[in-house]
């Protein structure tokens, strides 16, 4: 998780936290003039938040200058969704893709859940509608229906229990019933499969064919390569990539369990196969270690910029504001917080 900078930082300090970032390209690279540049858009931001009692959440993919000058909390899906749960803010803006607003949004239908990105999609959110998933219901009606978090509210309402690449393997080996339909990531699900049955869990999944088109484009010959050009690399793989690069891992997980895998590990060299804003937390919070290889951006989680987020709380246009039909956001929040009782109530057993 980033470490959050104090309120009103110099550009020496945010220049400290974002100079080893280089994202897999040098050109990437911020100078103490360009972070200079950055202070009076980041200070107008923390004006506004003290003033309006407002909250940043930004997921790990989302560009450094946000995640070291203004996010109140960093991380994966899961523990994003989980401060949202737990804020004593009136107001969240969530600096990540849509389907991450609206789980804010479905866990605090009272409070104004503001989204900043202009261009917020994700292919697996849009990938699949609640017209589609109402169909399968109909087909497969003695299947619990289990979505990925990368999904909208509206097709939320009409699962059971969602997951995260976080809790995934979790939630679904405690889930009753032996028949899943897993939706909308096709690859994952197929790396869930195959995780239970090496593992000796019995369940019929079956699965929808969507795909992250960030994850998908990695390829098992990219990783021998890396291995080929360093010996002693770490290879740690995101959930959502193909079981055959899935199965060259040294670690599978989401992006919060890789950055612990890393400071955990006493390698020097490590290759991610995730989207490039993970590699710029790792780059800024453990500079004596080596990230190899090259990245990838995905052009929705970028979409997110300090400008916006600063139009976003001074005057939030219509299309900013996440309004959920009331229905759908009950349905959605039982969705969700089904998800957290296979966690947490298990947990605490």
């Amino acid at each position: 998780m980033a470490t959050r900078l104090s309120l009103m930082i110099t550009a020496k300090e945010l220049h400290d936290k974002l100079k080893n970032i280089r994202m897999g390209n040098p050109v990437c690279q911020f100078t103490e003039q360009n972070c200079e540049s950055l202070l009076p858009t980041i200070e107008r931001i923390e004006t506004l938040k003290r003033d309006r009692n407002a909250i940043i959440l930004a997921h790990n993919y989302v560009a450094p200058q946000i995640l070291y000058g203004v996010a109140d909390h960093t991380g994966d899906s899961y523990g994003l969704a989980k401060k949202a749960r737990e804020s004593k803010a009136e107001i969240i803006v969530f600096a990540s893709v849509r389907f991450m607003a609206e789980t804010a949004k479905i866990l605090n239908p009272d409070k104004v859940v503001l989204d900043p990105n202009p261009n917020g999609g994700c292919t697996l959110a849009d990938g699949i509608t609640a017209k589609d998933v109402k169909k399968l219901r109909a087909q497969f009606p003695e299947y619990t229906f289990v979505c990925y978090i990368n999904t909208t509210a509206e097709v939320k309402a009409l699962c059971d229990t969602c997951v995260t690449s976080s809790n995934v393997y979790k939630v679904i080996e405690r889930i009753e019933n032996d028949k899943i339909y897993f939706l909308p990531d096709r690859l994952m699900g197929e790396n869930i499969k195959k995780y239970f049955k090496k593992n000796g869990v019995e369940k019929k999944i079956k699965l929808y064919d969507g795909t992250c088109y960030v994850h998908e484009e990695y390829q098992p010959e990219s990783v021998d390569q890396v291995r080929k050009n360093f010996k002693d690399v770490e290879i740690l793989v995101h959930p959502e990539c193909s079981p055959r690069v899935v199965d060259k891992a040294n670690y599978v997980g989401s992006t919060s369990g890789m950055l612990d895998y890393v400071r955990r590990s006493e390698r020097k060299n490590f290759f991610l196969l995730t989207e490039c804003g993970l590699t710029g937390i790792l780059e800024s919070e453990f500079p004596e270690k080596k990230f190899v290889g090259t990245c990838t951006t995905c052009r929705y989680m970028k979409a997110n910029s300090l400008e916006h987020i600063l139009h976003t709380l001074e005057k939030p246009s219509p299309s900013n504001i996440i309004e959920l039909d009331p229905r759908v956001q009950k349905n959605a929040l039982r969705c969700v917080e089904k998800m957290f009782s296979y966690v947490e109530d298990y947990s605490n057993n």
